[in-house]
């Protein structure tokens, strides 16, 4: 028996005729789950190559005759702003905008009666799944923050390369869990924030001043240590969506003079992996 969400995923291709971006968007699901849902069904003609640009720029004039803004149009239809803009600039915006506003709020209020309690019970499944891990976790003690602190460096941090060899730690993320996470491995290691350098990996269009003082505040790190941020050009094509508060960029810490600490990590992962081929071979 087709469970509902599928019914609804394979209607929405078939009769509404929308891509898969636009199913993500309508269901709330993410892409591989959509691909599941829709295997087998063929896509809209649309959507294919090699005249889909042409079909694609199709939906965005019938969208403006809607009523609908070029950001909602670009947003839609996974396209950059000022594509969408390009496509529907002869098209001026539908004056009966509260008519266009009314049947996209009745849209979202159907699927919303209809998916409702769906989201609402995966939202409940995935607390209460969160609240099980985080409970088996208990207190770190000095043991276990070097083994996982040496565990995350060698997944995030720089190493050795056998043309270039690493003479100090550089740890770089986007997670404040995970830094600070590092920031604990380094003080058990005898090294406190005051010693490594701190630099933004971060978009040029950002407010770095703020990004610095919201990552020395939340992670209490001295903002003097701060170097100068390494900013990212800002690509028009490219539709970001680490934009807007939320987005504070990478952090890059670098433990200056640590080439025996980074000696002392390709131990601690030498011994992980001697532990876990001790285990299979059991």
């Amino acid at each position: 028996m087709t469970d509902p969400l599928t019914a609804e995923a394979r209607r929405l291709r078939v009769e509404e005729q929308l891509s898969v971006a636009q199913i993500q968007a309508r269901l709330g699901i993410g892409r591989d789950r959509a691909y599941t849902l829709l295997r087998g069904v063929p896509p809209p003609e649309w959507t294919r190559r090699p005249r889909a640009r042409d079909a694609v720029r199709a939906e965005a004039e019938r969208l403006r005759g809607e009523g609908r803004s070029v950001t909602e149009i670009a947003a839609q239809l996974g396209v950059a702003k000022s594509t969408a803009y390009q496509w529907v600039r002869h098209l001026p915006l539908n004056p009966d905008e509260a008519t266009a506003e009314r049947r996209r709020a009745h849209s979202k209020a159907m699927t919303d009666a209809r998916w409702g309690a769906h989201r609402q019970a995966r939202d409940a499944a995935r607390a209460a799944e969160h609240e099980r891990a985080a409970g088996v976790v208990g207190a770190l003690d000095e043991r276990d923050l070097l083994v996982l602190g040496a565990a995350i460096y060698w997944c995030e941090g720089s190493k050795s390369k056998p043309w270039r060899a690493q003479d100090r730690l550089e740890f770089v993320n986007s997670d404040p869990g995970l830094l600070a996470l590092f920031l604990r491995f380094l003080a058990g290691c005898g090294i406190g924030r005051e010693v490594p350098s701190y630099r933004l990996l971060i978009h040029e269009s950002a407010d770095v001043d703020a990004t610095t003082r919201w990552w020395a505040e939340r992670l209490r790190l001295p903002v003097e240590r701060f170097g100068r941020p390494t900013l990212k050009r800002h690509n028009a094509t490219t539709v970001r969506r680490n934009t807007g508060d939320d987005y504070h960029g990478c952090l890059v810490i670098t433990v200056p003079r640590s080439r025996p600490l980074y000696w002392r990590v390709e131990g601690l992962i030498a011994g992980i992996g001697a532990a876990v081929e001790g285990v299979a071979g059991e």
